[in-house]
Order: C-alpha cells, then structure tokens, then sequence
C-alpha cells in the first residue's frame, strides 16, 4: 500500500533547460526530511511544457538519484491513451514504484471512456497505478461508482483526491478498497481523519519535515500532534494555492535560495502583490 507524504516535486529550470543539479539537491532535501516518496512529471512538475524526451529523462534521473530511499511515483498522465501506456511503460522499465495517471483533460471522456482509458494503461504495466482525480483542472471527474469498476483492476491501488472534498473521500472508502491520498494540501490532515492514507503534496517542497510528521502522526493515531502541525500549516499551503501551481511554490523556493523563479510560457512567475501575501507568509514561518 501506497501510504505517507509524497511530494508533488516542482521541475527547476535554468536558462530554459532542466537544472539537473538543482533537482538533485531538492531530492536531497526530500531524503533529508523524511519524506516517503517523490512524485516528478506531474502538474506541480510542469509536465506539460516538457518535451517526452525531458519527461523520460527526469524519471530516468529520479529513480537513479534516490536509489530506493525514497518510493518514485512517476507522472504517466495524458488525454491520449497511447501516449499515457508509452509514459507509463517507460517508468516501469525505469524503476518507478507506480504511476500517477490523471482523468483525460480537454476531451472530457464519459465515465466509460474513463473506465477503458485507465483499463488500457493499467494493463500495459504490472506496478501499481494511482488514478489523478482533480476536477479543477481538467474538466471532468471520475465519478464513485467509475473507481468502484476500476477497483477490480488488480493493479490500480490507489487514488490521488484533489477535488476539494471530504465527504467525497468518505464515499470512495465505503465503495472501494482503493487507497486515498489528498491532492489538497489544506485538506490532508482532515481526510486522514476519515480513512485516507497520507498525500501528494505541493507544500512539500516547502517545508518537506513538517508535513512528513504530520502525516505520520495521522497515520499513528496521534491525532493532537497533527491537528497542531494541520494548524501551523494551513496557511502556508492555501497562499501556496494563490495563483496557479506551481507558481507560488516556485516563487517560494526562489525566495528560500534553492532554486531559480523560472517558469516554463504559458506559466509565468507570480504577481508582485500575491507574491507579497506569500512572502508574508514565509516570514511569518521563519522560512525566509
């Protein structure tokens, strides 16, 4: 089972090329932490501004860097089946302990275009597939009654749940027996508290230790250390949501001395006045 603090890892650029050496120190940081997993090539990872040969290259590097001291969900998501079993295979013959596969965006599948899409990919592999479920972004969501199908996939074992919503978690744990992991940073500790089993995070690449112990005093029952932790962090990870991901936690990581404030068009860096609000906010926990 898929379980504790993932980190949603952002993709550093220098120059408009992948800043290798950057990225290694930031899985350092990672290790370091505490952190359970890493999960590059995905949204927070800019994956759809990079080329396949960048996107394969990174989990490539990933993998080979942390050497099985860390778990490595690879980002194997794409509208185009093809494309997601071509992602996917490669992650699995590189060494990735499972893929992260988003619902088809733009196109918006029905639910049984959903069902044959993450059939067709989970059957290309033989690692564990969690399915991507975030609404917001893509268009469409896959409904309850969809992952209850899916669930007698024997390899989709989990579930990334970033729609917003805990009684939506609840639901998922009482048809399925697929594995929960918040996709909202705000929400994990609440969705702990009803059966999900840690997160894919984007404030992880801010402050990796503190949301590794609070995920893994959830995990322990010690529900006062992470409620307390919850409350520390709770403000730091909606100002990380105050304009698109990963904006601010790139800007976040620029301002903290680990990586350079380069995006990848049609991202572009912060505004100065949100920036501002998150900046305060990095003070304010002595981050900056």
């Amino acid at each position: 089972m898929l379980s504790g603090s993932f980190v949603a890892t952002v993709t550093p650029f220098k120059d408009g090329v992948l800043d290798e050496k950057t990225f290694r120190n930031l899985l350092d940081r990672q290790m370091e932490a505490g952190t359970t997993g890493v999960v590059p090539c995905g949204t927070t990872g800019e994956s759809a501004t990079l080329s396949y040969e960048e996107h394969k290259h990174l989990i490539e590097l990933t993998v080979g860097h942390v050497k099985g001291k860390m778990k490595v969900i690879a980002g194997a998501g794409s509208n185009c089946t093809s494309e997601a079993i071509e992602l996917a295979r490669h992650a699995e013959g590189s060494g990735a302990d499972a893929v992260l596969v988003i619902t088809p965006y733009y196109n918006k599948p029905t639910q049984k275009g959903m069902i044959l899409h993450f059939e067709a990919v989970a059957k290309s592999i033989t690692i564990p597939l969690v399915v991507y479920n975030v609404p917001g972004r893509t268009g469409v969501s896959i409904d309850v009654d969809t992952l209850a199908e899916l669930n007698k996939i024997p390899n989709i074992t989990a579930i990334k749940e970033a729609s917003g919503s805990v009684d939506r978690v609840s639901a998922v744990l009482g048809k399925t027996s697929l594995t929960v992991l918040s996709g909202d940073d705000s929400l994990t500790f609440p969705m702990m508290m009803v059966g999900a089993k840690g997160v894919i995070s984007v404030t992880a690449n801010v402050v990796p230790k503190l949301v590794a112990q609070m995920v893994d005093a959830a995990l322990k029952g010690d529900v006062e250390t992470g409620r307390k932790i919850h409350h520390q962090l709770f403000g730091l990870s909606s100002k990380l949501f105050l304009e698109t991901n990963p904006l601010p936690a790139k800007a976040a990581l620029a301002k903290m001395g680990l990586i350079q404030n380069e995006l990848r068009l049609p991202l572009c860096p912060m505004s100065s006045d949100k920036f501002k609000i998150l900046e305060d906010e990095l003070v304010k926990m002595k981050l900056v």
